[in-house]
C-alpha cells in the first residue's frame, strides 16, 4: 500500500531538492531527493550551517505579537498551607 502523493492516475513528479532531477521520488525510499547520495549531501549542508533558520524563534514570535507575560501561568506547585 502506498500513501504517497498521486495525481489521477499519474505519479506526482518533483524536483530533487538536491540536484534538480525530475521524478517520482516520493515512491522511493529517499524521498523527496531521488537518491542516498543527494540525501546525504543535503544532510551535510545542515550540519555545516550552509542553511539555517532565517532568525531565532524568540524573535519571531515577539514580531508577532506574543510576549512572555501573555502565556497564561503554569500551574502552581503544592497548595500551601
Amino acid at each position: 500500500m502506498n500513501s504517497r502523493p498521486a495525481v489521477g492516475d499519474k505519479k506526482l513528479q518533483v524536483r530533487c531538492p538536491t540536484c534538480g532531477k525530475r521524478g517520482s521520488w516520493f515512491d522511493g525510499p529517499h524521498g523527496p531527493f531521488c537518491s542516498k547520495r543527494c540525501r546525504l549531501i543535503d544532510l551535510g549542508r545542515w550540519l555545516g550551517e550552509e542553511y539555517r533558520i532565517s532568525e531565532p524563534v524568540g524573535e519571531a514570535a515577539s514580531q508577532q505579537g506574543w510576549h512572555q507575560e501573555d502565556q497564561p501561568p503554569s500551574a502552581p506547585d503544592e497548595a500551601e498551607d
